[in-house]
């Protein structure tokens, strides 16, 4: 396990840090669906936004949850007992259970499955999941507030002002889709049982890398704890040129430009 210390101390030297990695993985919802806030014309706005949906898309689900060892690209610690593996979706029609066009804008999703094979619970209060990108670009999971600024306008996020009525119709600040998704295809807590696996989508804002953003890229996990916060686990790296191999016909496997 000591080579963990040394990789920690290569990523200190990250060149660019995207956004601040103290980004918490589990975010409670702070707002309200847009349906419970607007009303008359104001639901023709939430109507649009519909348009972003892919088809079927309420009719679809994620693949069934596997052991980690069960992917393509993992790591084990196996004096810890425990096991990480990242599944990238980057060909919007393999995970169309989404309620929005993530790929399309730019994100990458990424489920992130924890099987904790020791007999003591994990916190994923304090951890970090990052995306370390070819040329050392540390970029942690997008937050709903910042899926939401990518995927709808600052028009419509402002409000809708109705012509001859001097009064403006407020949206929910963050749209009612971004949320569901988060609660459906998103961790469903921050603990990891013992003898259990735990999985869940991250989305991360790859638009500024290199294309493609998944070669040579990789996911980084760090300060996952035990429940009694005793035992820190050392760091995970998950490389995607793993998943690549055991896809060739990814669209990361080629360049689109």
């Amino acid at each position: 396990m000591g080579h963990s210390n040394d990789h920690n101390q290569q990523r200190s030297s990250s060149t660019r840090i995207i956004i601040n990695e103290a980004t918490p993985l589990y975010r409670p919802h702070r707002y309200p669906p847009c349906s419970r806030r607007c009303s008359g014309l104001a639901a023709l706005a939430c109507l649009a936004f519909g348009l972003l949906r892919p088809a079927a898309a309420a009719d679809r689900k994620p693949p069934p949850v596997k052991p980690a060892t069960q992917y393509a690209a993992f790591e084990t610690h196996a004096t810890e007992h425990v096991t990480i593996a990242a599944e990238p979706c980057d060909e919007p029609k393999n995970c169309s259970f989404f309620r929005l066009e993530y790929v399309q804008h730019g994100f990458i999703p990424v489920r992130v499955t924890i099987t904790n094979d020791g007999d003591t619970p994990l916190s994923l209060d304090d951890a970090r999941f990052q995306f370390i990108s070819a040329n050392n670009d540390k970029i942690p999971a997008a937050t709903d507030e910042e899926i939401n600024r990518r995927l709808f306008s600052t028009k419509s996020a402002m409000g809708t002002r109705i012509p001859m009525i001097p009064i403006t119709i407020h949206h929910a600040p963050v749209d009612k889709k971004v949320t569901q998704d988060d609660t459906d295809f998103g961790f469903n807590g921050t603990v990891v049982s013992p003898h259990t696996t735990l999985a869940g989508y991250l989305f991360y804002d790859v638009r500024g890398l290199d294309d493609p953003a998944l070669k040579h890229a990789e996911l980084y996990v760090k300060m996952i704890h035990s429940a009694d916060h005793k035992q820190e686990l050392f760091a995970f790296t998950i490389p995607f040129d793993t998943w690549l191999a055991a896809n060739p016909s990814a669209p990361s496997n080629t360049s689109r430009k």
